[in-house]
């Protein structure tokens, strides 16, 4: 059954609430795990533009007695090097974690909103999310 004008746009207002919850926090959680499997790359690259003389050429003991030009360029060839590598294997990481935890399952649909008695998505599946069904070991996914 419909809901009324007043109902829908309240009901809506909540569901879009949720899934932009939801989807903030899948944000914060890519964030999290692409800066710390990347957080190598940052730092060859930022210490081989500190040191490079064309770029910052900082006045750190380190950037006199160690690095020179040659080895800055080496440092930052060397981090762009290695960075995509680094971004298969964070992506990797998050779409192995976001299919364990059933992240995408959290997304409620807008019928919800439309028409009395459409359940919650994650009380349908077993517990908020889906967390509590057990998970279906039959499926496969290839990132």
């Amino acid at each position: 059954e419909p809901r009324s004008a007043w109902c829908c746009l309240a009901w809506t207002l909540l569901v879009v609430t949720m899934n932009s919850l939801v989807f903030v926090m899948n944000l914060l959680l890519m964030f999290v795990i692409f800066t710390i499997v990347l957080l190598p790359t940052i730092v060859v690259v930022y210490f081989g533009f500190q040191c490079h003389s064309q770029v910052l050429h900082s006045t750190a003991r380190y950037c006199k007695s160690i690095l020179d030009d040659n080895s800055s360029s080496a440092l930052i060839i060397l981090g762009f090097v290695i960075m995509s590598p680094l971004i298969v294997v964070a992506m990797a990481t998050y779409c192995s974690l976001a299919r364990r935890l059933h992240l995408f399952m959290c997304f409620q649909p807008y019928s919800r909103a439309v028409y009395k008695g459409v359940k919650w998505r994650w009380y349908e599946e077993g517990g908020l999310c889906g967390c509590a069904k057990g998970w279906n070991t039959q499926v496969k996914a290839w990132v």
